[in-house]
Order: C-alpha cells, then sequence, then structure tokens
C-alpha cells in the first residue's frame, strides 16, 4: 500500500488548525487578579497573555465569566451577554479577545447550556406561576406525595451531581424543578425548540458576533432526558438517592440538538473562520463517541472522555476511591482516541482541568525529589498521544494537590454537597465519611481551583495585592511558581515549552499518529506503544515508578531517540525513574 493510500483510509489525518492546536485552559477567578479585590479578572488574563503565548500555545479557553451568582464557580449563568463585574466589563472582554488574536492567540469560551442559573431572567419568570408562559423553559414535576412529617416526596429517586437529591422544591409554585448539579442550577428543558433557539442566540450567537473561535461544551451530552423520568436503578440499597445518568447522558435526541446548533454556528459566522467546538461528553459507548465527532454528522469536532481521569473512582459514588492499576489507566488513556482510528472523527488529550486534581499528584510522584521529573514525563506522554492537546494551567510548572488541609478549608461546591451528603446518611465517625476525606486530599477540585503562583512572595504569590485572596493558595508556591521556573532553564515550564515545540515540529506521527498498538500491556510500571504515520513508526516508552526498570524495544528495526525527559539522553534498556522516551523506528 503506498502512503497515499495509508492515508486515505485515515480520514481522522485530514488536516486542521484545531486538531494541531495546544489549548491552554484558564480559571480566571484564580489566574491573575489586577485590581486588588482578591479575584481574577479579565484584565489579569489580558496583562498575562505573553506569558501564555511564550509556553508555545496556540488557544486559550476560558472558563465562565459570565454574570453568576458564583454557587458553582460561574457555571450557574445569570446573564450571558454580560461580564460578571467582579471579572471586569463586556469592553474588557472584548479588548481580551483582540489583544490574543493580534499575539496569534485564538479565544474559545465555555458554553454552558444543560443549566443556567436560578437568578436568570428566564428561570425567575418560569417561577412567577404555574401558567407563566415560560414554565416549561425548564423541567417542573409535582410532587409524588408527601412524608408522615409533610415534606414533598422528590417526582423521583434522581442523585445530584453535588450531592441529594436532583429536584428542588419550590415554596411558591409547590413544585420541584430539576437541577442536576447545583440547588440553584436549574435545568433547561431543550425538548422546546424556542427555548434551544433563545439558547443558541443568547449564548452563542452574542460571542461568536464579538469573535470568538470556538467553544467548550460543557456537559454535552446530558441536554436530552428520558421524558418519562423514571426511577434509576438502586444500585447502591444504602442510600436515598441513585446515579441516574443512564437516563439522561447521549439522550435520544441528542444528536438532532447537536446538528441544529452547530448548524447555528455555521450560519452566524460570516467571516470564513473554522471554529474549535470540544464536548464534554464524559462518559458513553465507541459508537456515541463516533457519532458526535465523525465530520460528515456535524456536530462538534472532538469530545472530551473522562474514562481515564475517574479511574480510580467508585463508579457509584465519586467520593470513594477503588484500586486502580497501571494497565487500567493505559486502557482508559487509549479509550480517548482509539476510537477515531481510521474514521472521520477526531478527540483530545488532556489529564487536568478545572474538575480535576492535579496530575502529577494523581499520576505522577509529587514528592520533592520526583515532582519535576514526573510532571515532565506527563508532559512526554501527552505529546505523543493523538488527538488536540489541552493545558491546564498550573500544569506547565508540575503544580501538585494541596497537601495538609482538613476538608473545612475546601471550597468546592461539589465537595461540600457530598459531605453534607455524607454527614446525613452515615454520620461524622462512619467509615463512609473516613473514606470521603481520603478521597478529598487525591481528588478535590479544589486542587486545581487555587490562585496561580506567579512569584515565591508570600502572602499570596505575585496573584494578588489583596491582604486575603477569594481561595487560599497551594502551600507549594514558595517553590512552585512561575518566576522561579521562568528564570530556571531546565524548569518544567521551560520543558513543556520544549515539548510543545517537539509535538510541532513532529505533528504527522505525534498528532496524527493513527494504529496505535500497546506493548506489554500488563507491566505494572511501563506504559509502551507503537503508532505510524504512512511509512513512520513511533516508540514510546515511559516508566510510572521511581525505580530503574528496563524495557525491550517491540519491533525490529533502528531506534533513535528524538525527545525525553532527562537531560542525558541513554541509550540502554533501562528506563531511569519517571523517563519517558520517544523513538522514530526505522
Amino acid at each position: 500500500m503506498t502512503r497515499s493510500q495509508t492515508l486515505e483510509s485515515h480520514s481522522e489525518t485530514t488536516r486542521k488548525w484545531w486538531k494541531e492546536a495546544t489549548v491552554y485552559q484558564i480559571y480566571p477567578a484564580s489566574f491573575k487578579d489586577t485590581d486588588g479585590d482578591g479575584w481574577g479578572d479579565l484584565k489579569g488574563i489580558t496583562e498575562k497573555l505573553p506569558y501564555i503565548k511564550k509556553l508555545g500555545v496556540d488557544v486559550i479557553w476560558v472558563c465562565p465569566f459570565y454574570d453568576s451568582p458564583q454557587q458553582d464557580m460561574g457555571y450557574d449563568i445569570a446573564d450571558y451577554e454580560k461580564i460578571w463585574p467582579r471579572y471586569g466589563s463586556n469592553e474588557q472582554c472584548y479588548e481580551l479577545i483582540d489583544k490574543a488574536h493580534s499575539l496569534g492567540l485564538k479565544v474559545v469560551v465555555d458554553l454552558v447550556i444543560n443549566h443556567c442559573s436560578a437568578d436568570h431572567k428566564w428561570f425567575e419568570e418560569s417561577r412567577s406561576s404555574k401558567d407563566n408562559a415560560k414554565r416549561n423553559w425548564f423541567i417542573w414535576k409535582p410532587a409524588k406525595g408527601f412524608d408522615t412529617s409533610g415534606k414533598p416526596i422528590p417526582p423521583n429517586n434522581w442523585r445530584s451531581f453535588f450531592g441529594g437529591s436532583a429536584w428542588e422544591w419550590d415554596e411558591k409554585t409547590q413544585e420541584f424543578y430539576l437541577r442536576l448539579f447545583a440547588s440553584r442550577q436549574p435545568d433547561f428543558n431543550w425538548e422546546l425548540s424556542e427555548v434551544r433557539h433563545a439558547i443558541y442566540e443568547t449564548s452563542v450567537g452574542f460571542w461568536l458576533d464579538h469573535g470568538v473561535d470556538g467553544f467548550r461544551i460543557d456537559v454535552g451530552g446530558m441536554y436530552s432526558k428520558d421524558q418519562s423520568f423514571p426511577d434509576a436503578e438502586v444500585k447502591d440499597p444504602n442510600a436515598e438517592f441513585q446515579d441516574p445518568l443512564k437516563h439522561f447522558a447521549n439522550g435520544p435526541r441528542i444528536h438532532e440538538f447537536h446538528k441544529e446548533m452547530h448548524q447555528f454556528m455555521v450560519d452566524r459566522v460570516k467571516d470564513g473562520r473554522e471554529l474549535l467546538t470540544v464536548g464534554e461528553i464524559g462518559f458513553g459507548t465507541e459508537q456515541d463517541f463516533i457519532d458526535y465527532t465523525s465530520a460528515k454528522e456535524k456536530e462538534i469536532g472532538m469530545m472530551f472522555n473522562f474514562k481515564h481521569v475517574t479511574v480510580g473512582e467508585d463508579p457509584a459514588f465519586k467520593y470513594k476511591l477503588v484500586p486502580w492499576t497501571l494497565k487500567d489507566f493505559k486502557l482508559a488513556v487509549a479509550e480517548s482516541f482509539q476510537f477515531i482510528n481510521g474514521t472521520d472523527c477526531w478527540s483530545t488529550i488532556y489529564i487536568e482541568n478545572h474538575d480535576q486534581p492535579r496530575s502529577v499528584s494523581r499520576f505522577g510522584d509529587d514528592s520533592p525529589e520526583w515532582v519535576a521529573t514526573s510532571a515532565k514525563m506527563l508532559a512526554v506522554m501527552e505529546i505523543a498521544l493523538t488527538g488536540t492537546l489541552f493545558v491546564y494551567q498550573g500544569q506547565e510548572l508540575g503544580q501538585p494537590n494541596i497537601k495538609g488541609w482538613a476538608t473545612e478549608q475546601y471550597e468546592d461546591v461539589e465537595l461540600r454537597g457530598n459531605y453534607e451528603y455524607v454527614l446525613k446518611q452515615f454520620g461524622p465517625n462512619s467509615k463512609e465519611m473516613k473514606l470521603f476525606h481520603e478521597a478529598v486530599q487525591l481528588i478535590s477540585r479544589d486542587h486545581a481551583r487555587t490562585p496561580f503562583p506567579w512569584t515565591p512572595e508570600s502572602p499570596s504569590g505575585g496573584f494578588t495585592s489583596a491582604k486575603t485572596p477569594w481561595f487560599e493558595l497551594n502551600p507549594s508556591y514558595p517553590a512552585i511558581n512561575a518566576e522561579n521556573q521562568l528564570q530556571d532553564p531546565n524548569s518544567v515550564f521551560h520543558f513543556w515549552s520544549k515539548a510543545l515545540q517537539v509535538r510541532k515540529a513532529n505533528k504527522d506521527l505525534l498528532v496524527y499518529g493513527y494504529d496505535f498498538e500497546f506493548h506489554d500491556l500488563d507491566h505494572d510500571k511501563l506504559f509502551l506503544f507503537t503508532k505510524k504515520y504512512a511509512d513512520q513508526t513511533l516508540f514510546a516508552a515511559f516508566n510510572f515508578s521511581s525505580s530503574e526498570t528496563e524495557f525491550k524495544t517491540p519491533v525490529p528495526g533502528k531506534y533513535t531517540q528524538f525527545f525525553g525527559n532527562y537531560r542525558q539522553p541513554d541509550n540502554s534498556s533501562v528506563l531511569r525513574p519517571w523517563e519517558g522516551r520517544l523513538f522514530y523506528v526505522e
């Protein structure tokens, strides 16, 4: 088979700017404060664009900056067309977009449209009376009944992602509204065409008109609910509420909705720019992933899979850890992109975001001896995988998890809601509560949400001039911060910058490589794989341990190492602790 014939059978290798881009995710509350109120702001992002450009990424994705009461850190939106005043003004947002574009950076924003805030004017109308014209814009249901104390019983046993019932009682109209997340995050009723088009206009059209280059689509697989709203299967007989995921994930009309929204985007863009769209799909079958991302289906460009970042979490309850092996992780990582092989689909590479802990603590070794080395190895692994690469703020520094905090010091509404749930169900001294505290130390979302450490200076690491930032800094900031790393040519930051250059220079194999194949899959320390592009072959070898580990090359040929995380290349067949190497095979 010739080179061109090989590529013809791999439509996923069709060139697109957004496939080759590296996206840098920014959490605005924690990035940079310029006005001294203790919260990050849009001016802070604009000020630090040169830092982001120096890293070598191509796109910034800014988490929600819209007007919000901040019950869920801006994922509860009260006005899609207005900036939350604490973050700045609309004009400052437009300035950020323009300045990014002038530096050659594209801008992607969060599209949070499964739900809004209870403070949104549409929901305020909806809850004003049962016969309001917008009543059915949200999902309202009567109580199933009342218990012996007169308390209303929810319509079904669905559990919220944030603990407790997924239904919230409204005293005024004496009905429940569905809220899969926080108590004041009502879910939209996507079954109504007028709702969908109103959402598209205010959340998509408005920002396309102001020059954004695409969208990260929050919980993009959840808009189509099972309209019978049945009880969820009882998987945990000790729990009052059960996991309802199968009743609203990848539902019956979800692809219809995405096709419609995609067409809205295409019609709205007047200057010919091609958008980056990435859906937070999370879980599903291989066919689900193909259906979402197939180019001919015209839905979304790519998607986030959660399998690898949730390894070690009990599927029935996030805040309960279960044993896992490196093989589990390897298989889960591959699931993120294997489905695109030989298709017209595309996917993503990431191991950190605002909903995940720090990868060096989760998958590497955050001890002082190995934190930088293992952070660099994880960078080598990520640039070697097929898909669009996403890097989360602080990941380029090798930031670790928070150490030594009590659960009470964490801020996250998800954590606090689930804490109250465990406390109510099992008590403060229960086995379940002990397991909850252990899980918080490893997987809390707050590990990624502490203010960015710009300098080693006390008390706030250059993040703010305020005496007290909105959230405590990670205690690691005097040692791990941007200023120190920019001055150190051997830092994690400079290694990431080099890694991104290597990825671009070898994009055929690294970005577009196909026919991924594991080697020595069952090994509990080694992650070895090959992949190809036309007549080229990549061999990647990683040692996920702090001890030297021997490996074997999988196929005959000449192996030429072209990148690795140790300063001195080693031609031996022994990988040093937390070492990663990339080879061309001839």
